[in-house]
């Protein structure tokens, strides 16, 4: 509610300063039509005296366009002549912007470019260019400012001053908003990550200490295969908690650039089919399979074996939890050009294209409400992620809710 309240506020302020600005540069403009229009209609006076013409009641200017002025004289106009007086005139009441004009030729019937005139020695002059033409046979002459606008505008120190302030600080709410909406993600990210921790350290933590007390009891030690049956409890349940330990601790050390590669030349086939094998049981649980299609002629690439194994072993993982049936993983290797492309297509919950974008995002998990039905902390892609980009490769994914997931990673060979 406060955010959206400063939203509004903020926004309001910067329409106000775009109206005050519009109407101050509205005055402007009159007070510059009205003193080129008191000029001009000088100039043609002094034209029509020079001619020995009378000089009527009406105005002899009009203006055609806000940049754009004609002047009516009932006779020839010497072109030296009326740039002259005009030159003199504009400089006499601070009329210091360039101009161009042209007069109107009734023998020919059009309208002929006289200069373009600068008051700025450093630009040089543009070539002749077509001004309008006017609706009157009559003898006149056209004055236009090019530079009308920017001049006006460049005039207006103040205002253009309060609008780079008022800018500034638009700029730094909208930065500390984005900063403090990141923040609170963050924070409602790292909530989630310290809940998920707590139930999956909690979970191996307890069974280890019911297990390890019943094991103590009597008659439970005079049988030989239930010591057995505890004790291998016992040691899967450690298992999981060492693997999610290290879990955490490789995406820390990942975090201080501290992660550290034998890189070699390895064989990617065979860290496929060591990552295979040992997800192989937990897909078997979930009465799934595993299909692979090894076409890479060249399996090949330089990186770390340990960490390569444990990327692949992070996208089966995903591809059995995210999957209300039986999974059906596909896991296929190819050679494009000399580069090797490996994918992992499955048939689980699929990721809406929000959650996409935000999926390989450090502690990131897709929000499954209350329901704490998938085990994990949102690293498992992140680390992916980041080994990936340790070995100079790219990662895509393509993904539709309720349609499965396709995760393609290249490596350069």
């Amino acid at each position: 509610m406060v955010t959206l309240l400063a939203i509004i506020s903020m926004s309001g302020i910067v329409v106000l300063q775009v109206f005050w600005f519009r109407k101050a540069f509205d005055v402007r403009e009159r007070q510059f039509d009205q003193n080129v229009s008191t000029s001009l209609q000088r100039v043609g006076e002094q034209l029509l005296q020079i001619n020995r013409q009378q000089i009527p009641n009406a105005r002899l200017v009009k203006q055609l366009s806000s940049n754009y002025f004609v002047v009516s004289v009932n006779g020839e106009i010497d072109t030296k002549v009326l740039e002259s007086l005009l030159t003199t005139d504009f400089i006499q009441h601070g009329l210091i912007l360039d101009f161009e004009y042209g007069v109107y030729d009734c023998n020919h019937q059009k309208l002929v470019y006289g200069n373009y005139v600068s008051f700025s020695q450093q630009e040089p002059n543009p070539p002749p260019r077509e001004l309008p033409k006017w609706k009157n046979d009559l003898y006149y002459f056209t004055v236009n400012f090019p530079d009308k606008t920017n001049n006006l505008i460049g005039s207006m120190n103040i205002w253009l001053f309060s609008s780079l302030v008022l800018l500034m600080v638009v700029l730094f709410f909208s930065f500390a908003l984005v900063t403090i909406l990141r923040q609170k993600q963050l924070s409602d990210v790292q909530k989630d990550f310290v809940n998920n921790m707590t139930h999956e350290f909690k979970t191996p933590v307890s069974t280890i200490l019911v297990t390890s007390r019943l094991l103590t009891k009597p008659e439970v030690q005079q049988q030989v295969g239930a010591i057995e049956h505890y004790s291998n409890m016992i040691q899967t349940e450690a298992l999981r908690l060492k693997s999610q330990v290290e879990r955490v601790l490789q995406v820390a050390l990942s975090d201080q650039k501290k992660m550290e590669y034998q890189m070699e030349e390895i064989d990617f086939h065979e860290c496929l089919e060591h990552a295979i094998a040992s997800a192989k049981e937990l897909v078997k649980e979930k009465g799934g399979t595993i299909n692979t299609d090894l076409n890479a002629a060249n399996p090949r690439i330089r990186g770390d074996r340990m960490h390569l194994i444990n990327m692949i072993f992070n996208l089966l993982d995903n591809s059995i939890k995210y999957n209300n049936g039986s999974p059906v993983i596909d896991v296929t290797t190819g050679n494009v050009g000399r580069k090797l492309q490996f994918t992992v297509r499955d048939n689980g919950t699929g990721i809406s294209k929000k959650n996409s974008k935000r999926i390989f995002d450090q502690f990131y998990r897709v929000s499954t409400g209350d329901v704490h039905d998938v085990k994990g902390f949102g690293l498992g892609l992140y680390y992916v992620r980041h080994v990936v980009k340790d070995h100079g490769g790219k990662v895509k994914l393509q993904s539709e809710l309720g349609r499965g997931t396709t995760i393609t990673i290249i490596f350069r060979q």
